[in-house]
C-alpha cells in the first residue's frame, strides 16, 4: 500500500533510487522486524483486519487473551489448542525480504537482524546474525529437567505436550505477554545498533515494546521504515516507503554483487 505521495511523479522510484545508495555507502546496516515480514509467507500478523487477534479464536477466549503468561499457566490444554491452529506455520519458506537480509548478509554489510518474529525464517534463510527479540517455535523445553524438543514434537502430540524424560509439561520457547524479554538479547540488539551506520526498520508497526524505542540508540538519524501503514517515525526517518517488504528488499539489494571496479594504476 503506498500513501498518495509515493504515486506522484515516480516517487516510489526516487525512493528506491534513495536506499539503494544508502545501503552501497553503509558497511554497518542493522534491521529490524515485525510480523510484516513474515506475512508474504503467508504467516498472518497479529494487528491487521486479518491478523490473528481479530481471528476467531475457536474457543471462548480472546486471541490476545490466550497468549498470556496467566492463561498458558490457567488453561495449558486450551493454549496448546489454539497455538498449533494458529501461531505454528511449519510449511513456511523464506520469502523475498529474509533472502535479501541474507544477501546483504553475506556481503558483509549487516550487523544483525534483530526480528520480533519467532517462525525462525530469517535463519532458513542463512542469516547467521539474528536475534530472537521473542524467542522461537522450533524450540521448546520441559519446565521441569530441561529436556530439549523441536517443533515438530508439539505438532504430534495432542493436548498438553509432556516430556519423554520425566513426564513434565514441554512449551515453546516464545516471550508470552506478561513475560520478560531476555536481558542478553536486548543486550546484543542495543549494541549493534549503537555500532550501525543505517538501520532498516521494517514489516512492523513500531508498537510493542522494547523493540519500537530501540532507533533511539542510534548515534544518528539515518533510519529508513518500509512500512505498509504508517509508524509513529515515518517523519523523523531519513526514508520512508509504504510498500511490501519483500518487493522493496529485492530491489534495493541486488542479487549479485556488484563488480569491483578496475583499477587504472599503473596505465599510461
Amino acid at each position: 500500500m503506498e500513501t498518495r505521495l509515493d504515486r506522484y511523479d515516480g516517487a516510489r522510484d526516487k525512493k528506491i533510487i534513495q536506499l539503494k545508495q544508502l545501503i552501497a555507502e553503509s558497511e554497518k546496516i542493522v534491521f529490524l522486524g515485525g510480523a510484516g515480514v513474515s506475512t508474504e509467507s503467508g504467516i498472518p500478523d497479529f494487528r491487521s483486519g486479518q491478523g490473528i487477534f481479530n481471528q476467531d479464536s475457536g474457543l471462548e477466549y480472546r486471541p490476545v487473551d490466550i497468549i498470556s503468561h496467566s492463561f498458558f499457566a490457567k488453561h495449558p490444554e486450551e493454549f496448546f489448542d489454539f497455538y498449533r491452529r494458529k501461531l505454528c506455520y511449519p510449511d513456511a519458506k523464506p520469502n523475498k525480504a529474509h533472502k535479501a537480509l541474507m544477501r546483504l548478509e553475506r556481503r558483509g554489510k549487516l550487523l544483525a537482524v534483530i526480528t520480533q518474529n519467532v517462525d525462525n525464517l530469517h535463519q532458513l534463510a542463512g542469516s547467521k546474525k539474528t536475534i530472537e527479540l521473542h524467542g522461537s517455535v522450533n524450540r521448546n523445553y520441559c519446565l521441569s529437567c530441561g529436556a530439549k524438543y523441536p517443533l515438530e514434537y508439539v505438532l504430534r502430540t495432542t493436548g498438553i505436550p509432556t516430556c519423554e524424560e520425566c513426564g513434565g509439561m514441554v512449551r515453546p520457547d516464545v516471550v508470552l505477554y506478561e513475560e520478560h524479554l531476555d536481558h542478553e538479547n536486548i543486550d546484543r540488539a542495543v549494541a549493534a545498533i549503537e555500532k550501525a551506520d543505517l538501520m532498516i526498520i521494517g514489516g512492523t508497526s513500531l508498537t510493542v515494546y522494547p523493540a519500537a524505542t530501540f532507533a533511539q540508540f542510534l548515534p544518528h538519524d539515518r533510519v529508513v521504515i518500509i512500512n505498509k501503514s504508517s509508524t509513529y517515525l515515518d517523519l523523523q526517518a531519513m526514508l520512508t516507503i509504504h510498500d511490501s517488504i519483500g518487493d522493496v528488499l529485492d530491489e534495493t539489494i541486488p542479487k549479485r554483487a556488484p563488480k569491483a571496479k578496475k583499477s587504472s594504476e599503473g596505465k599510461l
